[in-house]
């Protein structure tokens, strides 16, 4: 019970760095649901939506709208350092080595369902293209599973940054798949959330 218990924690890791949200994943689809999540996304809500893939695996994809550029954005994403102070659940993280192309970042998190608790980690090697792209890929860790990247874009307005991210994810233990949707639709939005208040608060002070 409590090994399966750990797929809240590793779901919130996993929020911290996905693969490119396609663009038809906001631009068409269920016309209805596309009308209210492009609503709540240019509202600055988080629009999160999860697919179920071939042999276990999850797709997470999610996208907010960010009232700061992307070069606050990408302030935030890469401060590894510090991401536990501000990304929920996340007790350690830093970075481990950088060679000005590639970097290797650990993290650490806990969490909670009912009364277990739980610590994972998880090993990442990172390649950005800057301003543009964070991809990442498990490189040790709590994951069959792990892979993806963050998108930055400009919103059209220029005030502002759409935040994407697209991910493949499997947990190294057996976990059911409704239970992986589940805590990614109830956790990952709020890491988005943190993401996007700790950029508008940055780009809030520099501006004053």
């Amino acid at each position: 019970m409590a090994s399966r218990t750990g797929i809240l924690l590793m779901m919130t890791i996993c929020s911290i760095f996905f693969y490119p949200l396609r663009a038809q994943s906001v631009t068409s689809g269920v016309s209805d649901t596309l009308s209210v999540d492009r609503i709540k996304m240019m509202n600055g809500e988080p629009v999160v939506m999860l697919t179920r893939l071939d042999e276990g695996v999850t797709d997470v994809t999610g996208i907010i709208f960010i009232a700061a550029p992307p070069k606050k954005v990408w302030d935030v994403l890469t401060d590894y350092n510090h991401q536990k102070n501000f990304i929920p659940n996340i007790i350690e993280s830093g970075l481990i080595t950088d060679d000005g192309v590639e970097q290797v970042v650990s993290q650490t998190g806990k969490s909670k369902i009912l009364i277990f608790q739980m610590k994972v980690s998880v090993t990442l090697k990172i390649r950005g293209d800057y301003l543009r792209s964070l991809d990442f890929q498990q490189i040790s860790g709590d994951f069959k599973v792990y892979k993806g990247r963050w998108i930055l874009e400009e919103s059209p307005q220029g005030h502002g940054t759409l935040l994407y991210y697209k991910a493949e994810v499997k947990p190294n233990f057996f976990a059911p798949a409704f239970i992986v949707r589940s805590v990614q639709k109830h956790d990952f939005p709020a890491v988005l959330i943190a993401l996007k208040t700790k950029a508008e608060l940055s780009s809030q002070t520099v501006t004053k």
